[in-house]
C-alpha cells in the first residue's frame, strides 16, 4: 500500500475508476428496483450522513497532511540554522580541527540537500550511507579536541554539533509522519459506500452519465491532493531545501 500512497498519480488513478465503477454500480442496482414510498426520505438521510462523515474525514487527512508539510518545512529551516551556527561555532576549536570541521560541514550540507531532492531509492540509501559516515567523523572532529582540552568554548562547539545531530533526526522523524494507513483505509470505504449510493439515488442514471463522473471526479482530485502533500517525494508538491542551498552558497562562497 506504501507504494500505492506514494505516487499520487496513481492514488488519482485507482480511486478515480474505483469510485465510478462504484457508482455505475449503485445506478444499475437502481435500474433492476426502485424505491417504494416512503424509502425516499430514508435513503435520503444515510445518503446526507454517509457523505457528510466522508467530508469530514477528508478534512482531517488533509488537515494532517498539511500538518506533516509544515513540520518537514519547519525542520528543514531548523536544520539549516543548525548547521550554520555550528561552521560559525569552529572557529572555537584548535585552527586544524576547525577547518577539519567546516571541510566536514560543507560536505555533509550536500548530502542534505541531495537528501531532500532526490526521488531515487538506491540514491537515497547511497545517501543515507554517506550521512551516517559524516556524522561519525563530525563528532569524532569536535570530541576529539574537547576532550584534549574540556574548556566551556569547546563545550559550545560540542553542543552546536550535538544541535547539527540531532536537526538531522527531527527531520527525518517528519518525513515519516504521514497520514495512517487506516484513514485512507477508512476514507476509501465511506467514498466507496458514498458513490453506490449516489448511484443508487440517481433517477433515469441512463441520461445523466455526466453526473456519474462528478463526484468520482471531486473525491479523487481530493485524495490526489492529500497524497501529494503527504508523500515527501512523489507527485509534484515537495519540500525545496531553500534554505539549506542559500547556506551551501553562502559556505562554499568563503
Amino acid at each position: 500500500m506504501n507504494y500505492v500512497l506514494n505516487s499520487p498519480f496513481l492514488v488519482l488513478t485507482i480511486s478515480l475508476v474505483m469510485l465510478w465503477l462504484s457508482e455505475s454500480i449503485g445506478a444499475s442496482f437502481r435500474k433492476q428496483r426502485n424505491l417504494q414510498e416512503g424509502e425516499g426520505d430514508g435513503f435520503g438521510l444515510i445518503a446526507a450522513a454517509t457523505l457528510t462523515l466522508l467530508g469530514l474525514i477528508i478534512g482531517f487527512a488533509f488537515s494532517m497532511a498539511i500538518s506533516g508539510y509544515d513540520q518537514r518545512q519547519s525542520y528543514e529551516e531548523a536544520e539549516a540554522n543548525a548547521i550554520a551556527t555550528e561552521y560559525d561555532r569552529s572557529d572555537l576549536l584548535p585552527a586544524g580541527d576547525a577547518a577539519r570541521v567546516r571541510t566536514l560541514l560543507r560536505n555533509y550540507l550536500d548530502q542534505r540537500i541531495l537528501f531532500y531532492e532526490t526521488n531515487d531509492d538506491r540514491h537515497l540509501r547511497q545517501i543515507d550511507a554517506a550521512t551516517t559516515q559524516l556524522k561519525t567523523e563530525l563528532w569524532s572532529a569536535v570530541r576529539a579536541p574537547a576532550v584534549a582540552q574540556p574548556t566551556p568554548v569547546a563545550a559550545l562547539a560540542v553542543s552546536g554539533m550535538n544541535d547539527v545531530l540531532n536537526s538531522k533526526g527531527y527531520a527525518q522523524a517528519a518525513w515519516w509522519n504521514r497520514v495512517p494507513e487506516p484513514a485512507w483505509g477508512l476514507m476509501a470505504v465511506l467514498a466507496i459506500c458514498s458513490n453506490l449510493l449516489i448511484g443508487y439515488g440517481l433517477r433515469n442514471a441512463e441520461r445523466k452519465a455526466i453526473l456519474l463522473l462528478v463526484l468520482p471526479i471531486v473525491v479523487s482530485i481530493s485524495f490526489f491532493l492529500i497524497s501529494d502533500i503527504d508523500g515527501p517525494r512523489g507527485g509534484i508538491i515537495h519540500v525545496p531545501p531553500q534554505n539549506l542551498r542559500s547556506l551551501s552558497q553562502s559556505l562554499h562562497g568563503r
